[in-house]
C-alpha cells in the first residue's frame, strides 16, 4: 500500500499539501519560538562560527551579542521616529485650529453650491450635514471608544504572549548555539534525515530572498515616495515619504497609513493637485509592490512568479495576514519535498 502511494505523484503531492497545511496551522504556532530560533542559529551559524575561530566568542555568547545589536538597531529606529512624532506634535496641534476653520468652510461652500443646484435651503443641508458628523462623533464617544477601553485586558494579554515569545526564543537561540553543530553531525548520518536538511534549505534560502526583497521593495518605494511628496512641496515631504516606505512593509495597509491621511488633509486645505498626487502615489505603490514582489522572489528560488503570487492569495485565504508569508513559505516547503522525494524515486529505481 505504502509503495503504491510513493509511485503515485498526485497522492504523494495531496498529502505534502496536507502534511505542510497541517504544520502550518497547528504545529507552527505552537512552536514559534523554537522555530524561530532554530532558522536564527542555521541562517547566521557561518557568522557564528568566524566569531569563535577568531574572537574567541563562544556561539552562546555570540548569539546573544547578535540579538542585542539588533534590538538596538531597533530600538535606535523606534526612538527616532518617535522624537520625530513628538517633535512634530506642536506644529500638529496649531494646525488642528485652522485645519477645523477650513473643514467648515469647506462643508458651507459645498452646502451653497448644492443647495444652488438642487434648489434647497443651504442651512438645511449644512445642519443635516452637521448633525450626521456629531452622531458619528456620539457614536465613536459612546460605544467605540469604550469598547476599545474595555479590550485592555485582551491588550495585555497579547503583550503577555509578546513577552513569553522573546523570552522563549532567547533561550531557545542560546541552547541551539551551543548543540548545533551536534545536531546536524546527527542528522547528516541518518540518511532519512536528509529530506529535512533540503527542506530546511529550501526555507532558509526562501526566507532570506523575501527579507531582501522586502528591503528593496521598501527602498524603492521609500525613495520614490520621498521625491514625490518632496517635489510637491508637501512640508517634511522627505521625512513622510522615508516613513511610508517603513511601513510598506505592513500588509494591505502600507502606504496608505501615511498616504491616505495625508492627502485627505490636503484636500481640507485646499490643495487639491497635492491630494491627487498623494492619492495617485499610493496607488502607484501599490502596484509597484504588486508587481516587484512576486518577481524578486519567484525568480530567485527557482519558481514562476504567478504561482509565488498564488500562493500569496491561498496563504491569505486560508491563514488571513499571516497568510502573506505562510503562504508561499508553505508553497517552498511542498515544492522542496516533493523535488527531495521525487530524486530518491528516481535513484532508488
Amino acid at each position: 500500500m505504502v509503495d503504491k502511494i510513493k509511485e503515485n505523484r498526485f497522492a504523494v503531492l495531496l498529502l505534502l499539501t496536507g502534511a505542510v497545511y497541517f504544520f502550518l496551522k497547528v504545529l507552527a504556532p505552537l512552536t514559534a519560538p523554537v522555530l524561530t530560533a532554530m532558522l536564527f542559529v542555521t541562517i547566521f551559524g557561518p557568522l557564528l562560527q568566524k566569531m569563535q575561530k577568531k574572537l574567541k566568542i563562544h556561539r552562546q555568547i555570540g548569539a546573544v551579542l547578535l540579538l542585542l545589536l539588533a534590538c538596538g538597531i531597533l530600538a535606535a529606529l523606534i526612538w527616532i521616529l518617535f522624537s520625530w512624532i513628538v517633535g512634530s506634535l506642536p506644529g500638529f496641534v496649531r494646525s488642528l485650529d485652522s485645519l477645523e476653520t477650513e473643514m467648515y468652510g469647506l462643508i458651507h461652500h459645498t452646502c451653497n453650491v448644492v443647495g444652488r443646484s438642487l434648489n434647497i435651503d443651504n442651512l438645511y443641508l449644512e445642519r443635516l450635514l452637521f448633525g450626521w458628523i456629531q452622531d458619528g462623533i456620539d457614536y465613536f464617544q459612546l460605544q467605540l471608544l469604550p469598547e476599545m477601553l474595555s479590550q485592555s485586558l485582551t491588550y495585555v494579554k497579547i503583550l503577555a504572549s509578546v513577552g513569553g515569545f522573546l523570552v522563549t526564543f532567547l533561550i531557545a537561540t542560546v541552547l541551539l548555539a551551543k548543540d548545533y553543530d551536534h545536531i546536524m553531525n546527527q542528522m547528516l548520518d541518518r540518511e532519512d534525515c536528509h529530506v529535512y536538511l533540503e527542506i530546511i534549505c529550501g526555507m532558509i534560502r526562501y526566507i532570506a530572498t523575501f527579507v531582501k526583497a522586502q528591503l528593496i521593495i521598501m527602498s524603492i518605494i521609500g525613495v520614490l515616495a520621498s521625491a514625490v511628496l518632496w517635489f510637491s512641496g508637501i512640508h517634511n515631504g522627505i521625512l513622510w515619504g522615508l516613513l511610508a516606505g517603513i511601513l510598506d512593509a505592513l500588509p494591505f495597509i502600507g502606504t496608505g497609513v501615511v498616504l491616505v491621511p495625508m492627502g485627505i488633509q490636503q484636500i481640507f486645505g485646499g490643495n487639491y493637485l497635492s491630494a491627487a498626487v498623494c492619492i495617485f502615489l499610493y496607488v502607484a505603490c501599490i502596484f509597484i509592490r504588486e508587481m516587484l514582489e512576486p518577481r524578486l522572489i519567484g525568480k530567485k528560488i527557482g519558481v514562476s512568479p504567478i504561482a509565488i503570487l498564488l500562493s500569496i492569495y491561498a496563504g491569505i485565504k486560508l491563514f488571513g495576514l499571516w497568510g502573506i508569508i505562510a503562504g508561499p513559505l508553505g508553497f517552498v516547503i511542498i515544492y522542496q519535498s516533493y523535488i527531495s522525494l521525487e530524486k530518491r524515486r528516481q535513484v532508488s529505481t
